[in-house]
């Protein structure tokens, strides 16, 4: 059974714990006035197509051999370990 119930009016603290449990889902969140005011066509998300839109300058996924110690070298740094090896590499090459 939901905590909720749709037989009654919601109390005002009811309606704040909705409205913050909204606001706390990163996975859904809720679309800005604007969002709202100019909505995307269906066949615009179709010619669209899946998944987030290219960027200009996307970075390219490689495959590199290194030895055990350069990368725990890294790891022991903290978890931001690949942005950084990558800034390494870009000093490197100049």
């Amino acid at each position: 059974m939901t905590k909720f119930s749709s037989k009654r009016p919601l109390t005002d603290a009811e309606e704040a714990e909705i409205q913050a449990m909204i606001a706390g889902d990163p996975d859904n969140p809720e679309i800005s006035d604007d969002e709202a005011k100019n909505p995307m066509s269906f066949s615009e998300a179709l010619a669209r197509g899946p998944g987030r839109p290219r960027l200009a300058n996307a970075k390219e996924p490689v495959t590199l051999r290194l030895d055990p110690q350069v990368i725990d070298s890294f790891k022991k740094g903290g978890d931001d370990w690949r942005a950084r090896m990558a800034e390494a590499i870009t000093k490197a090459a100049g």
